[in-house]
Parts: C-alpha cells; structure tokens; sequence
C-alpha cells in the first residue's frame, strides 16, 4: 500500500467534530472555514434528511450545483430532440 492510497478520497475532508452549545450553535473549523471561504457574518443554507443526517452549504457551493444540475438537464433534454439514428 502507498501512501497517496491512505486518506480519504479526493476533495474529501474530515474537519474534526464540533459540540453544540446549549443555543444550538456550533463552530465550524478553521480550516473548514478556510477551504470554503467562510467569514463572519456569512449565511450558510442546512438542509436535513431524517435518514442520512444534516448537510450545510453556502450559497455559493449550492449555485455551483444547481447551475451544474441545470447544464445536465439542457443537454439531457437537446439528446432527446435530436432524430433517432439508424
């Protein structure tokens, strides 16, 4: 086993845990904050599935997603305009 085979996936982290406080607030880690250029003040968006847990994002991560989503679903929809070959 080589050491680039240890870790998580790319572009995977594990930030550490965080406790809530008695307000049901918590701290997000630096280096999270770092990587995800989150400041003070900053609104994030938390979506919640009862099954799978909480998921936090900004809204600059969800727009990226949403407009990746978008693109998918032009070029879905313009392969089915397209005449049947053959």
């Amino acid at each position: 086993m080589h050491d680039k085979d240890i870790g998580p996936p790319e572009g995977k982290k594990f930030y550490g845990s965080v406790t809530v406080s008695q307000r049901g607030q918590i701290v997000i880690p630096a280096e999270a904050r770092r990587d995800f250029d989150i400041d003070a003040g900053d609104k994030l968006l938390v979506f919640g599935d009862l099954k799978t847990g909480l998921w936090v994002a900004s809204f600059g991560i969800l727009e990226k997603n949403v407009e990746g989503g978008a693109a998918l679903l032009r070029h879905i929809a313009s392969q089915d305009k397209q005449p049947d070959e053959g």
